[in-house]
Formats: structure tokens, sequence, C-alpha cells
């Protein structure tokens, strides 16, 4: 099939990749033309396991293009999908001005009949939108499909080739059959394709992110008690997650969740409830304790060294928002170090993937380290916003060696208290006694 992706950021350009690998013509569209020309020598801009490799394989192979003309792209497209950005608006909702006027540029572009699929996060009654925008410059007949994306980052290659189930949404039957046949060789082991109607799609993938969100959010609240009543938080998971109706994903304690869906998402449903009249309660406190979560940190290192935090050096391993990419959207690490700035404390910072990230959004107001040890030279305490692999089983000698005072945060209970006790660290953690 031949095939255009507007729009070359994490969805679309994983999307791109991923039907070209299968044999599929694809063209990747995208304005910024930096990004194309980076794309055009097989450099992915965005760090993804794997993505690289089958980036550099399909261009190579001639089954991958990448291109700054969208007319071009869409013209020598049969099914075109529309990937951009729907970034947060300051009232919460999301701003699908980008989607519309990727609208306008397929509709002004069409030469023949079309199949559009947008797979852009976006609230309910976007789709209609986007149909009417098209039919205001052609007269030509296109079909349109709502096809939410369930990538998580840094697995997102595994979630595209080996997905969980795919949501179609669409008025259209023979729209709907051509899907099926695209996505097809990707679920050979009995995958479901759920096919609904349009705002049923845009609903679900809502739907998906909030869910997971409050299960983050309630076990942080969980935890947060459990520090004040003396229960420990890994046993309480434990004792629920083993419970077949609960299910141990999503339940683990931490800084909150971040990236570029949940945080967006959950504020997108919330606006939306405001805008109809249905308040969104739960979501609401789902909101309000991830922001919270962040703050409950702070308050645990300002106790500890009685609020004299000025001139100390902090290290922090982990800049993204989660392992294994440099994501660093609504990550608490950007939220934490902001606040450090604030009370004059300086920051050592490392993180594998993310640090040229987080300097464009952090600057020179820290220092930035490529060896996780290096950065804990004469630091005063040692926190851990990521649970990045290569941190789980670290060189406890070294850290106590080079620390002018042996003192870990673990934003994300990484350690074992026991084991703490026994090194002689004084350890923090999310929802366990302090040691």
């Amino acid at each position: 099939m031949r095939i255009c992706v507007i729009g070359t950021g994490y969805v679309g350009l994983v999307t791109a990749t991923g039907f070209s690998d299968i044999g599929n013509h694809v063209i990747g569209a995208d304005i910024d033309k930096k990004k194309i020309q980076a794309l055009q020598q097989a450099n992915p801009v965005i760090y993804e396991p794997g993505l690289e490799e089958m980036l550099a394989r399909n261009i190579q192979e001639g089954r991958l293009e990448f291109t700054t003309d969208i007319p071009y792209a869409v013209k020598k497209s049969k099914i075109i999908f529309i990937a951009v950005g729907t970034p947060q608006s300051k009232d919460g909702s999301a701003d699908v001005s980008i989607v519309l006027r990727v609208a306008k540029v397929i509709g002004m572009a069409m030469n023949n009949s079309k199949i559009v699929i947008n797979k852009s996060t976006a609230p309910v009654g976007t789709g209609l939108l986007i149909e009417k925008t098209i039919k205001k410059y052609t007269s030509n007949k296109f079909d349109f499909v709502s096809n939410p994306e369930f990538l998580k980052e840094g697995a997102a290659i595994d979630d595209f080739l080996k997905p969980e189930r795919v949501v179609l949404g669409s008025r259209s039957q023979k729209a709907l059959n051509v899907m099926k046949e695209l996505y097809a060789p990707f679920v050979r082991t009995g995958k479901p394709i759920i096919c609904m109607d349009v705002k049923s799609a845009e609903m679900t993938k809502y739907a998906a992110n909030a869910f997971l969100a409050t299960r983050i959010s309630f076990i942080n609240e969980i935890a947060n008690l459990c520090k004040h009543l003396g229960a420990n938080i890994d046993l309480v998971r434990t004792g629920i997650g083993t419970d077949s109706r609960i299910g141990m994903q999503f339940l683990f304690p931490g800084l909150g969740y971040g990236g570029s869906c949940f945080p967006k998402d959950v504020k997108a449903l919330i606006k939306m409830g405001q805008t109809h009249g249905h308040p969104m309660r739960i979501l609401e406190a789902v909101d309000s304790v991830n922001s919270y979560q962040r703050q409950c940190m702070i308050n645990m290192i300002k106790k500890h060294f009685k609020n004299n935090l000025r001139n100390k050096i902090f290290c922090i391993w982990g800049l993204s928002f989660k392992p294994r990419t440099n994501d660093i959207r609504e990550a608490p690490s950007i939220n934490i170090i902001r606040s450090f700035l604030r009370l004059g404390v300086r920051i050592n910072a490392y993180d594998p993937v993310a640090n040229e990230e987080a300097k464009k959004v952090l600057g020179n107001s820290i220092k930035y380290f490529t060896n996780q040890y290096d950065a804990l030279n004469g630091a005063s305490g040692l926190l851990i916003t990521t649970e990045c692999y290569e941190f789980r089983r670290p060189d406890f000698t070294n850290i106590k060696k080079l620390m002018k005072s042996p003192v870990i945060f673990d934003g994300r209970n990484i350690f074992d208290t026991e084991k703490m006790r026994e090194m002689g660290f004084k350890y923090y953690s999310i929802g366990r006694d302090d040691v």
C-alpha cells in the first residue's frame, strides 16, 4: 500500500517506520526542515530502542522516504495518516489547530479518493471537524477513520509491531476493510481489531490513558498514607496487585506520571467535562495528587536538611520521565530541579540519553555529566528521579566514597531499605520507613 504519514514526531515516525518495515511504501512528511534532513540521513532525532536500525533499513530498501512537501506526499498516497501534535492549551484543553491545518492541506492537495486517518490524540468530535475541513477544499471523495495510538515510550517499536489491540472508528465499511488489511500482519497471533464509531474511538484513547494515570495517583496516595501510618507500600502493593481483578501494572509508587500523554490527556478530559457541564471529579483528584507528588519529595529533602539547602550540591540521576527515552516532557525531574534552583541548590545531573533534551529546557542552570559517578563528586545528597536500568545495581561503595554525605532520596523505590541500612546510608523512599 502507498501511505503517507504527516507529522514525524514520536507517533508519526514510529508509525511510518513500522508500516514500511512490512513492505509498504511510506512517505513521512513534516514542515520541520531540520528534522526531515536528519531523517533522510537515518537519524531518528528521538531515542527509541530499535528505531534507528529499522529506519536505516527501510530507507536503504527504498520503502521509506521523507519530505517537507506535504501536498506531494498526499498526492502520491492512497492512505493518509495525520500524526501531529495536539498541545495543551492554557485552559487545559487540547489544541487541535495543527490537526485542522493539516486537514486543510490534505483537502487542497487531494487528487483522487483517499482514506484519511487521524492518529493524533484529539477530543471527541475532532474527527467530524477534520471531515468538514477537508470537504471545504476538495470535491474528491474520501473516507475518514479514527485510529488512536497506544505506544509506550521505550517500547514503542514492540507496541507497534505487536499491538495488544487495534482500535478503528469509522462510518465507512470500505475504509475499515482496508485498515484491517493494513494491520493484518501485526495481529496474526489473534489480537483483536476493534471497530466502532469515530467518537467512541476518540474517547477510547482518553479513557485508557486517564485510567492508567488514575492507578498511578491512587498508589501514590496510598503510599503517602503508608508513610504516615508506618505501613510498607511494597507489601501493600503485593497484597492488592496479586488480586486478579486489580493486577500489578501501573501500581508503582513514585514521583508521579509524566511524558507527553498522561498529563495532557487527563487535563483535556477534565476540560471536556467542564465544557459539557459534567465535572470529572475523580480525574481532578488524579491530577492534583500527581502535582503534589513532586512537592512531597521536595518537602522530604527540606526536612532532612532542616531547610538549609543554599549552595549545597545535589546529584540527580535520571532526567527523562521514564527509562529508555530522551523525552523530558512533564518529567518530575524538571519540576524538582527548578524548585531546587529557586532554593539556591546546585545541581549535578546524569541521564543515559536525555542530557541534550534537558539542556534545551534548563540550559546551563545545572551541570550535566556523561558518567553517573562523576556527577556524585561532593554531593550532599543523591536523588533518583528515573528508574533507569543502570541505576538498579550501582557501586554503593563508590557512591559512598564520592558523596559529601551518604544520603539517598529514592523517588522510584528501586533499592531495598534493609540493604541501605546495612551499608550505612541515610535512605528515603516513597511509602516506606526512612532508614
